[in-house]
């Protein structure tokens, strides 16, 4: 793997864009008069509601925006995670991880980060009159053990609904280090080929409720792409020109809005995106970049600080002060996020032996 195919600063510049729409996603989807998104099922309607709005030149074009293609962060950290365990786990081919020790290693570093903010959620849904009260011992534990997305209903039990991704993390780390860890790429290659079948099959005609897809894509099948294409991109990829990321950026976001309203296509999706990202942060400026470079080094903090700021801040715009709620939203969470992350450096880090 040649190191220039993307720096630490690339990295984080990635995970730095990849948060911010993340947050303001998950903000925005849940104003009433948003375009929803196509994530977990697909809905035939959403994109052409979309467009609509994008015709219309709506006033809320930017809130209809983020909430419709916000979620798309989740593929990006997907790739860099699975970029980032072939660079640390298989440039050295005298040492050997060994699969238990790998794989409590990394959930006792995604509970490191859980916990604290899933406390802070938990009191302020209590203190609040309308928020979440629908903790039970079984689900907590589901949560903490971080199997809480092979449950039933996933979307009404996880709660805050981002933390469903420690979940996801988690598999995807037990997969890696199962089935890929060391084997050729053609088992990663088989693994997207036959996650994306898994989905393929259930099509809006098949799965008119989209209850199965649902449940299948909150769990590693629905992410394997954008992680298998880090794993393939950390040992196979190669640095283009600035003509060449130029062509991607532009193919990539066209293939992801175009994707968009079909189901097939929009299956692949993801994969545009994370081509598309890559080829993007490689022709900014470093001057542009480094913004996101500095969010992107707190980006773990702020996943987990979000959910809460935007319980207690999202009854502004529910009040009509939309972008007012927004900006505060995303400045505090910054705020809380960095805090978070100094605190964090009292809590040591579980490291494999």
């Amino acid at each position: 793997m040649k190191k220039e195919l993307l720096s630490l600063d690339g990295s984080k510049a990635l995970r730095g864009i990849a948060i911010l729409g993340i947050i303001l996603h998950n903000y925005c989807h849940f104003l009433g008069f948003a375009v929803k998104e196509n994530e977990y099922t697909f809905t035939a309607a959403k994109p052409i509601m979309l467009w609509d709005r994008i015709m219309a030149l709506d006033h809320n074009l930017f809130v209809h925006i983020l909430s419709f293609f916000g979620h798309y962060g989740v593929p990006v950290f997907l790739f860099i995670s699975g970029f980032g365990l072939v660079r640390k786990y298989e440039q050295n081919l005298s040492s050997h991880v060994r699969t238990l020790p790998f794989i409590g290693v990394h959930y006792l570093k995604l509970l490191r980060l859980m916990f604290l903010g899933y406390i802070g959620f938990a009191v302020v849904s209590w203190l609040h009159p309308h928020g979440y009260h629908g903790y039970t011992f079984g689900r907590v534990v589901a949560q903490l053990l971080m199997y809480i997305n092979m449950l039933p209903d996933p979307d009404h039990i996880i709660k805050p609904g981002p933390y469903w991704f420690f979940g996801l993390m988690l598999q995807l780390y037990a997969v890696y280090r199962l089935l890929i860890y060391r084997r050729g790429t053609f088992c990663v290659i088989a693994l997207i080929i036959v996650c994306w079948a898994a989905q393929a099959v259930f099509t809006p005609a098949v799965d008119s409720g989209g209850e199965i897809l649902n449940r299948i894509r909150y769990n590693f099948i629905g992410g394997m792409l954008p992680f298998g294409m880090g794993i393939i991109y950390a040992r196979h990829g190669r640095s283009l020109p600035v003509w060449g990321n130029a062509v991607v950026a532009v193919v990539s976001a066209a293939v992801v809005f175009a994707g968009s309203f079909l189901f097939h296509t929009w299956l692949w999706v993801p994969l545009f995106v994370v081509t598309g990202a890559v080829a993007t942060i490689k022709l900014l400026p470093a001057s542009v970049l480094r913004p996101c470079i500095w969010v992107g080094g707190i980006s773990s903090a702020l996943f987990v600080v979000h959910p809460i700021l935007r319980e207690i801040i999202i009854k502004m715009s529910y009040r009509g002060q939309v972008y007012t709620g927004i900006i505060l939203y995303v400045v505090l969470s910054v705020v809380c996020a960095w805090l978070f992350a100094r605190l964090l450096r009292f809590i040591p880090v579980p490291k494999n032996k």
